[in-house]
């Protein structure tokens, strides 16, 4: 039996084995090719970040309908950011 430990070792090796042979496919292909791949992978991160933040304020739009949270001017929010 692997320790918990080390399985979670394990695990990052076998992830960064992984990369690191993803990045030499990657380096394999034509440079046209590596652009193409480098654009898919952008595109598919802004999709990404749109729906992290499309669920960030549906959360909040969830808590502010409960009466969690208060609306604030933009003045209010920068000094509580600021302090």
């Amino acid at each position: 039996m692997i320790p918990v430990g080390s399985r979670e070792k394990m695990g990052w090796l076998l992830s960064m084995t992984s990369f690191a042979q993803t990045l030499d496919v990657i380096e394999s292909l034509p440079v046209d090719e590596q652009e193409d791949v480098l654009e898919v992978l952008q595109r598919r991160l802004a999709e990404h970040r749109r729906a992290e933040l499309v669920a960030t304020v549906k959360q909040s739009r969830k808590e502010f309908t409960a009466g969690k949270c208060k609306p604030a001017s933009v003045a209010t929010i920068m000094r509580r950011v600021k302090a």
